[in-house]
């Protein structure tokens, strides 16, 4: 089972974990059952395949506690004895879980982060955006504007070139090499003084954002535009749109990024995790 499917089961049983086992619950012996049965899923997920000794040690309980568990979920396909070991690995069974989590990480982006949009813009009271790549270049699909007076244009439908914004880095980023290259134009277009024109210069920048999580634009594609970003990532890890924040420099300043920054990596975060994304 690769690891695409092992992390979109591990989304889905969040899911249900959140669903069955509520604060009101009664936590009879029903509901320790299948708290018990999601861990199991958990544990071999998490560590490829796991023996009865472990994972009554990691539940706290007897092995024939967990036998009997085991046996429910062998009887669903869930999981299966891992090749005459005496432990057990995920079964096919879980491919159905996959695949629905995998529906639910198909959802419109922009209705997903759109109410994180929202906060994060009355939060910073600044302008909001999500952005997908497309034919090299980066697409705003989303946007929340700033309560103050004075803020950016709505961008909603509009491309931009990605070596010059935030989130376009973001984007530019997460490709691989070959993918890299279909994406840049021949010649990286000058907006203003600081825009990153040299490509050597942005490979490097580009790699300073995948191992950071983050990037900036400080007036590189208008004069007076300052920018910070994140990727947004679905349930197998990809970074599948990028969130900004967005102000005008006298307002956004440069000394401002550290907590701009945090605050869009938290958001970019919180909207992954709504795409079955899960921190490791």
């Amino acid at each position: 089972m690769t690891w695409e499917t092992k992390g979109s089961v591990v989304g889905a049983l969040d899911d249900m974990r959140t669903q069955v086992i509520s604060p009101e619950a009664v936590r009879g012996p029903s509901v320790r059952s299948v708290d018990r049965a999601l861990r199991v899923l958990e544990i071999i997920a998490d560590e490829g395949e796991a023996t009865l000794v472990r994972l009554a040690r990691e539940l706290g309980v007897h092995k024939s506690t967990v036998l009997r568990l085991n046996e429910d979920l062998i009887r669903h396909g869930l999981i299966e004895p891992a090749g005459g070991r005496s432990g057990y690995r995920l079964g096919a069974g879980c491919l159905r879980l996959a695949a629905a989590a995998a529906t639910a990480a198909t959802l419109d982006v922009s209705q997903v982060a759109q109410p994180v949009c929202d906060r994060l813009a009355e939060e910073l009271e600044e302008t909001c955006n999500v952005a997908v790549l497309r034919e090299g270049m980066a697409v705003n699909v989303c946007q929340a504007e700033a309560s103050t007076a004075i803020g950016t244009r709505n961008w909603i439908g509009q491309s931009t070139p990605p070596h010059a914004t935030s989130n376009g880095k973001v984007l530019l980023a997460a490709l691989d090499e070959g993918a890299l290259r279909a994406a840049l134009p021949a010649r990286l277009e000058r907006f203003t003084s600081r825009t990153v024109t040299a490509r050597a210069t942005l490979r490097q920048t580009l790699r300073e954002v995948r191992a950071q999580g983050f990037a900036v634009a400080a007036e590189e594609l208008e004069e007076g535009l300052n920018a910070v970003a994140a990727p947004i990532r679905d349930f197998t890890g990809a970074v599948v749109a990028a969130l900004s924040v967005a102000g005008p420099g006298y307002r956004m300043t440069e000394e401002q990024f550290p907590r701009v920054r945090d605050a869009v990596m938290r958001g970019a975060a919180e909207i992954s995790a709504q795409l079955g994304h899960r921190q490791r």
